[in-house]
């Protein structure tokens, strides 16, 4: 008898399921127990894959996809790769409108996964015509047959990582989890998954990452929106220059503001100390969890996970050039030693 084929049927039966690993040394002298929950080992390297086949399918269910039909969206990168990857196994064709932000990487990988690619300024407001958001609107309106996924204002986006990412880390941990951190965009990812672990304990700390330049945190702490918070920041798929409805704001406990230069020099911290190659967002969830480990935030009996959103393959050309660190001025006498010397044999 012949033995039995252990494969797959495609690529996106691996989405999901992503590994809890330690962190060793990148939190040396903190108090309690780290752990990443890695959502690099997705097929698209990223979370995003959970909430790009999550809507898809429920799209499908509901009759609103049919065959032949066009995926649209707004994305600052890893959303439009998970679609696009998407789509090719559904037979989708897919457009995207993304942020200028957004790394060359990434915006060669979605041209590459058949996507075609709408630029836009990043440093427009959010009702400009030539935003991202606004794009997308348009090209929805003007293709016929066409589904916009719309993450930002989509509860879908909640339910995916309410009913995957959350439920994976109370198992993985025992429900011992004490305090999740988690880097804030669209919201989805930390809303879903802080509302089952706030079900299963309420008492679990839900520790949101905002950046310099996004209205996230005062948003939380006072429910007023203040363009005044708003400015240019570098990084990617964190914070917001406008309110997101599928960010819930009532299952975050608090949020704490990272930098554009110390979430990239964490980012490569996380690469030479753990192995672990991740991306510039999760450079900025252990910079926030150094912040509010200095602030006292956590004890002996801390168990403390933090999302790593995507890998560090999509900002070869950002936080892991030298040159684009230097055009930053993220290199100074402090950190220079990061600089990696390369001796070329003739």
């Amino acid at each position: 008898m012949a033995k039995e084929i252990k494969a797959y049927d495609n690529i996106l039966e691996l989405i999901g399921n992503t590994p809890l690993i330690k962190l060793n040394k990148v939190t040396e002298g903190f108090k309690g127990n780290f752990y990443a929950k890695v959502e690099a080992f997705n097929p698209g390297h990223s979370s995003k894959d959970r909430i790009a086949l999550y809507i898809i399918e429920e799209a499908e269910k509901r009759g609103i996809l049919k065959p032949g039909d066009t995926i649209i969206e707004t994305t600052s990168g890893n959303t439009g790769f998970s679609l696009a990857m998407v789509s090719i196994i559904k037979g989708y064709d897919c457009i995207l409108a993304v942020s200028s932000k957004s790394s060359k990487d990434k915006i060669d990988m979605l041209r590459t996964m058949g996507a075609k690619v709408y630029v836009c300024p990043a440093h427009v407001s959010a009702d400009d015509e030539r935003s991202y958001y606004n794009v997308a609107k348009r090209l929805h309106e003007e293709t016929k047959g066409s589904v916009y996924i719309n993450q930002y204002f989509n509860d879908l986006n909640i339910d995916a990582h309410y009913k995957t990412t959350g439920p994976e880390i109370w198992e993985q941990t025992g429900g011992q989890i004490t305090h999740l951190i988690a880097c804030s965009g669209t919201g989805g990812t930390i809303s879903g998954t802080a509302k089952f672990l706030k079900e299963m304990n309420p008492n679990i700390k839900i520790l949101g990452v905002d950046a310099y330049g996004s209205v996230l945190k005062k948003y939380h702490e006072t429910k007023e929106f203040d363009n005044e918070e708003i400015y240019p920041y570098r990084i990617e798929g964190l914070g917001k220059n406008l309110i997101p409805t599928a960010t819930d704001f009532d299952v975050i406990d608090q949020f704490i503001k990272v930098t554009d230069e110390e979430s990239a020099h964490t980012a490569r911290e996380i690469a030479k100390k753990e192995g672990l190659f991740v991306g510039y967002t999760s450079g900025a969830a252990l910079q926030a969890a150094k912040q509010f480990a200095e602030e006292g935030e956590f004890d002996s009996n801390s168990n403390v996970v933090l999302i790593f959103p995507d890998h560090g393959s999509r900002y070869m050309s950002k936080i892991y050039s030298d040159d684009w660190m230097s055009e930053q001025g993220f290199f100074d006498s402090v950190n220079l030693e990061e600089i990696q010397k390369i001796e070329i044999i003739k």
